[in-house]
């Protein structure tokens, strides 16, 4: 059954080109209607870095080095994350249109979609390493170790459609599944090691981070961007087991909820 979904999808006819004009039509409605366009794209983890730097390093103490470029990374990614779930769960309802009018798959839309969310996770990431190599004073520099990010970024991608999948089609019977996932969200946020220290987070958590893929992916993310190490692979593992389950899950809820989502929304 899911072969089958990927099968179809794979046949069709220029679906990269379709997938990639669809993300950058996105990415533009999103930012460049604004007066501040790609800046808005910045503003955002700049302030809640801000934000964070105050509260824990500066109030709290927790002395965590580079603590500024800690910060920066986990809440980019976590950004994403958030970005790409929440911004799709009422995704069949607000597309009706691609998938109803044109020979788009369903599965193109939501891709299409995260990648117009990886367009700005791009420039955020930019900034980030012009910000540690080059106004870090505890930088550790640039490493062949960095490049083990893109495999991370795979993993988080993964999972982010999975869970992108898993919650629109939730939300063709339940509604109330965007007000859930919210909540659930904000707790999850002060269950991942985004500002906390690490050794203190696995004290007070010791298995967390094999239970919560997000802990798992900011944790590899600054080993290889950070620490110039190699990714925790146990750690990864679990992750992609994680993400490619989520993943499996929200292609099955498609086939079986997706056929119908023209006719209850």
């Amino acid at each position: 059954m899911i072969l089958r979904i990927l099968n179809d999808w794979f046949k069709r006819s220029n679906k990269i080109e379709r997938i990639w004009l669809l993300a950058k039509i996105e990415f533009k409605l999103r930012y460049y209607e604004n007066r501040l366009g790609l800046l808005w794209a910045l503003i955002k983890p700049l302030m809640d870095i801000a934000i964070y730097y105050v509260v824990f390093q500066i109030i709290l103490k927790q002395n965590i080095p580079a603590f500024a470029s800690y910060l920066f990374i986990g809440l980019i990614l976590w950004n994403f994350f958030v970005e790409s779930t929440t911004g799709t769960i009422q995704i069949l309802s607000t597309k009706k249109y691609l998938y109803e009018y044109s020979n788009m798959n369903k599965l193109e839309i939501y891709v299409s979609t995260l990648l117009s969310t990886t367009i700005g996770f791009f420039f955020n990431f930019i900034m980030f390493l012009i910000f540690y190599n080059f106004f870090e004073s505890e930088s550790t520099g640039v490493s062949i170790q960095n490049i083990w990010i893109v495999l991370v970024f795979v993993n988080l991608f993964i999972l982010s459609l999975g869970m992108s999948l898993i919650l629109s089609t939730i939300y063709i019977i339940a509604k109330d599944i965007s007000q859930i996932w919210m909540v659930f969200t904000s707790f999850l946020f002060f269950l991942s090691p985004i500002f906390y220290k690490l050794s203190t987070f696995k004290q007070a958590l010791p298995r967390f981070s094999y239970l919560n893929p997000i802990a798992g992916i900011i944790i590899n993310a600054r080993r290889v961007m950070m620490e110039q190490t190699l990714p925790n692979f146990r750690l990864l593992a679990f992750d992609y087991a994680y993400a490619l389950t989520m993943l499996i899950i929200g292609l099955t809820f498609l086939n079986r909820l997706g056929s119908r989502a023209a006719e209850k929304l």
